[in-house]
């Protein structure tokens, strides 16, 4: 017991102190999308060609749907001229699928918050039921390191509990496998009313790597209304802890 008392005052405070300061993120930490079209020549379709997950679109103006996007550098390695590149801005959920995309000149939509009568009743005391519908595990676990003690989500009043029924919400991981699916459905109905879905991951918002597979039925959309999105492969634990606090009024800016 005092081995334990010594070791954690040597580790002194672990918690992380955002929202109120800026997160620290790894250096290899690829944020929001950055496209100049006007650095793109002609008939260039370098980008386009090395997504093989048809993340990036190229028609009137260049881009990219953030919901199907890895967030791997495949893309900005292709680009020669520097027209696609990563941000350290770790701010991505939204609570539209088509807000998702981001296009060049076009307004950023970032995640807001409920409705004034969803927000008195969760946005002091948000409990959540994990599905992992076919994941591989990294989201599950990223979702997971929240309530250790370096982001302490308990801290806003969220938690994740055992029991759908003990919930307000199901946040979804997975691209929703055919052997998932109806328990995914299940488990929404045992929530009581009113409630709330949460896609966490590209798979579980549009398939992933996994797209159009016969499968898998590419995410939660379509078979549940989803509240918000937050993409990434996995999405990092500071993108799913902004989502949250945005979507119970907790985030400025």
């Amino acid at each position: 017991m005092i081995k334990t008392i010594l070791a954690r005052m040597k580790q002194g405070h672990r918690t992380i102190k955002y929202p109120k300061e800026p997160p620290v993120l790894p250096d290899l930490f690829r944020g929001y999308p950055e496209l100049h079209p006007e650095k793109c020549p002609p008939d260039c379709r370098l980008c386009v060609e090395a997504c093989a997950h048809g993340a990036i679109s190229q028609e009137a103006t260049i881009s990219l749907d953030m919901g199907k996007c890895l967030f791997c550098p495949e893309c900005a390695d292709a680009c020669p001229h520097g027209a696609i590149s990563f941000s350290r801005d770790a701010r991505l959920a939204a609570n539209r699928r088509e807000d998702l995309m981001v296009t060049a000149g076009e307004e950023r939509r970032l995640a807001r918050a409920l409705e004034e009568k969803m927000l008195s009743l969760f946005g002091r005391s948000l409990k959540l039921r994990e599905v992992s519908a076919g994941g591989c595990n990294a989201c599950e676990a990223d979702v997971n390191v929240l309530s250790t003690v370096v982001f302490d989500l308990g801290r806003f009043g969220i938690q994740f509990v055992a029991s759908p029924r003990h919930a307000d919400g199901i946040l979804v991981t997975g691209p929703v496998t055919e052997n998932m699916r109806l328990a995914l459905l299940k488990t929404y109905e045992a929530v009581p009313e009113p409630k709330i879905v949460i896609a966490s991951g590209a798979c579980a918002i549009n398939g992933g790597p996994f797209i159009n597979s016969p499968e898998q039925h590419n995410g939660v959309n379509g078979l549940l209304p989803v509240d918000l999105y937050i993409p990434g492969c996995p999405p990092h634990p500071i993108t799913i802890l902004d989502g949250l606090l945005r979507l119970l009024g907790r985030m400025e800016g």
